[in-house]
């Protein structure tokens, strides 16, 4: 067996499920689940529609690339979202069986072994699959932590030159899971300076980018960035799914673009590890790129939850709404894993810890004495679950 796996934790949501293990929750409440940021929002008619309508597709192979149409739907998305050049459907642009997988598969290709030491970087709370890519690819995680003190921003400037040295990839997430924080065109900036003074790949996660408050203000991302700043491609990967964005976290569907050659060289990895989409989900991803509007009342109605249920939370936790996505990212004095305890036996409503999505680094555990909200459930059920901690708390 691959030695490596020995370095593996527990997920999260396994965590949480030890953590309850034996408890009872108030039978008096009905139960509210808020840990997993599983999208509950009923998914757009013309993705069944087109899904149904091309079933016939099962009936053939699925080449790694996916269709034409696919790859142009998706260059035409990013042109139309982020006001810039498309980026070329043939080269630049691989469709992905969600973002997660391609997160994990990404490093197994980028991370060079023959090279000493090899470092991955990413953010501290973080999406556990950063952590497992870098291990099973043989590297070392090193983990900037992102605290309320510097608004939860990945300080590059306290990371040490030598660590530097040695990184050969950099997974950013914005907006952040768990925070929300939407990175600055001054924060890019610092970035794709020490790639170019260092050599690192940089794998942004944008998963989150299409769930926001403002219409007019979407959140920056990494390709748009660096049109602003007059910068190519160069090792620069962007990630993104229609799971949020679209309500489809069943159908896996996404894609990863930027650097060309980096696209040409992930492809060949991908068609050996057999990861092709299925046809009826690339015809069904087509009608998702290729439609907005339904990504704004998707964004509607999260927004009226949180405008709804953080002023609530604000009297009894710290906590304000984020610059995106949908968790709240709340601060207690009590410890976090004990509250979250407490409101499943007490309350019958399930959050996620903090220091679960996080690890001890730098001395200490960012996610400690925090608990992450997701609000995915129904607005009635959020507003409940608001009232409910409101009270006990």
């Amino acid at each position: 067996m691959n030695p490596n796996l020995h370095k593996l934790q527990p997920y999260p949501f396994q965590r949480l499920r030890d953590l309850f293990a034996g408890i009872t929750p108030n039978p008096d409440f009905s139960p509210i689940n808020l840990s997993i940021g599983e999208p509950k929002h009923a998914t757009p008619s013309l993705i069944k529609e087109a899904l149904s309508n091309s079933l016939s597709g099962l009936a053939n192979y699925p080449t790694t690339i996916g269709s034409h149409e696919l790859r142009q739907s998706i260059a035409d998305w990013i042109a139309r979202r982020y006001g810039i050049t498309p980026p070329n459907p043939d080269k630049a642009i691989l469709p992905v069986n969600g973002s997660r997988e391609a997160l994990f598969a990404f490093a197994q290709a980028v991370i060079d072994n023959s090279r000493p030491n090899p470092i991955v970087i990413s953010p501290n709370p973080f999406y556990q699959i950063y952590e497992g890519a870098a291990f099973l690819a043989g590297a070392t995680p090193y983990f900037l932590n992102t605290l309320p003190e510097n608004d939860y921003a990945m300080d590059f400037s306290s990371v040490p030159a030598e660590v530097l040295s040695y990184t050969q990839l950099v997974y950013v997430c914005s907006p952040g899971n768990p925070s929300g924080k939407v990175m600055s065109l001054a924060q890019w900036k610092e970035l794709f300076e020490l790639s170019e003074r260092y050599g690192f790949v940089i794998a942004s996660d944008e998963c989150y980018s299409e769930i926001y408050f403002d219409e007019d203000n979407p959140p920056l991302g990494a390709l748009q960035a660096a049109s602003l700043l007059g910068r190519s491609h160069a090792n620069l990967v962007v990630f993104s799914s229609l799971s949020k964005r679209s309500n489809v976290p069943g159908m896996r569907s996404g894609f990863v673009a930027g650097d060309e050659a980096i696209i040409e060289k992930f492809t060949l990895y991908r068609t050996y590890h057999g990861c092709a989409m299925n046809p009826a989900v690339q015809a069904a991803s087509v009608a998702a790129w290729n439609n907005d509007a339904h990504v704004v009342e998707n964004r509607r109605l999260y927004a009226g939850k949180f405008a709804a249920v953080t002023p609530i939370l604000q009297t009894v936790l710290d906590v304000k709404t984020p610059d995106a996505a949908f968790y709240l990212w709340a601060r207690s004095d009590i410890n976090d894993t004990d509250l979250a305890v407490r409101l499943y036996r007490d309350l019958n409503i399930t959050v996620l810890p903090g220091s679960f999505l996080a690890r001890e680094a730098h001395g200490i555990n960012p996610g400690k004495n925090f608990i992450r909200m997701a609000l995915v459930a129904t607005p009635k059920e959020c507003l409940e679950a608001a009232n409910r901690i409101k009270i006990y708390l």
